[in-house]
């Protein structure tokens, strides 16, 4: 019985604790980061005076956040108020279960992990749908309608993308996608090639899937009222802070293990260590995203709603359905594909 609990209870926690806790930390020394590019950009300081070159400004900002008091509204619905954001948070949590960081190093190896991760990025909506709506405010509701609308056109764009992934790798296995993309060509072996513009669509979709800048009409930090989360304080706005940089995250990771052959070495293994494959070469690539996310923040003005829309619908699904059929051109006459 011992030994049986050990298995099915402890060791399981232990490794979701493995990931989540060193998520946490990532996301934190991550809005450090963006506050520390974007002055640089603006030539402004950014934090330096909280711990030493301000390292610890977001730790103090988070303990500010869950010392303040939640306020309900009144007349709001108490139990989907409180609910929204864990239904935000979960499923942003959730989807690393199946992200492997090496050749073995993943908590659960699915063989339906694109699958998966499809379930779980879209459970997310439903965070944002009740905010809105639990909320009893109008513009909270307006705001979650706007953004829900946003976010469920940009999913079917990056579902599609996913698509020729599958279509060439043959496997919806994220370990054997990367995989997928060690043949003998080195760097031109990876994914992002045939599939560039998916590419491309992918990670700007991921851009505004997160709701981030310049995509980020329904969080709006120069407007007066900021969407779906107006009517939050406290550690459940933390909530769906956490959740929005957590997905930036598996966004960035996502990119580099679908596209750029995850954990493997750009370089040929004739050149010894830098040749070889492992979680830095992954790390690198998904910082490089993730920088991308906060050099677009500091660059692009915002969009009108109804240009983020038209760009959805009829710029990236329309590119992504024609290349399915070039994916699948590609895979059967043996041009890309495993």
């Amino acid at each position: 019985m011992g030994e049986q609990l050990l298995n099915q209870v402890v060791w399981p926690v232990i490794h979701i604790l493995c990931i989540v806790l060193p998520l946490v930390i990532a996301v934190a020394m991550f809005v450090y980061w963006e506050r520390k590019v974007i002055g640089w950009m603006h030539v402004r300081m950014g934090p330096n005076k909280i711990g030493p070159f301000g390292l610890l400004q977001a730790f103090a900002d988070v303990v500010k956040l869950l010392l303040k008091e939640v306020i309900l509204p009144s007349k709001a619905n108490r139990a989907l108020y409180y609910l929204a954001p864990l239904l935000a948070l979960v499923p942003a949590l959730a989807a690393w279960a199946v992200i492997p960081f090496g050749t073995k190093l993943v908590l659960s190896n699915a063989n339906a992990g694109l699958l998966y991760l499809l379930a779980m990025t879209s459970l997310g909506v439903y965070g944002i749908i009740l905010a809105g709506w639990a909320s009893n405010s109008r513009y909270a509701l307006l705001g979650a309608m706007r953004s829900a609308a946003q976010v469920i056109s940009y999913e079917l764009a990056m579902g599609l993308c996913l698509v020729c992934v599958l279509v060439l790798a043959g496997s919806l296995n994220l370990t054997d996608i990367v995989n997928a993309q060690a043949g003998g060509k080195g760097i031109f072996s990876w994914f992002m090639w045939p599939l560039l513009p998916v590419f491309v669509v992918y990670f700007i979709s991921g851009v505004a899937e997160t709701n981030r800048a310049p995509f980020d009409v329904a969080e709006g930090e120069s407007e007066i009222v900021a969407g779906f989360h107006v009517e939050y304080s406290g550690s459940a706005f933390a909530l769906f802070f956490l959740a929005e940089y957590a997905n930036m995250i598996l966004v960035s990771f996502l990119a580099s293990i679908l596209f750029m052959g995850g954990w493997l070495s750009p370089f040929p293994e004739s050149w010894g260590f830098i040749g070889h494959g492992n979680f830095l070469w992954l790390f690198i690539k998904a910082f490089a995203f993730a920088f991308l996310f906060l050099w677009f923040r500091a660059t692009f003005p915002r969009y009108r709603y109804d240009q983020i829309m038209r760009l959805g619908w009829k710029v990236f699904i329309p590119i992504t359905i024609v290349w399915v059929l070039v994916a699948g051109c590609m895979k059967y006459y043996g041009i890309a594909g495993a």
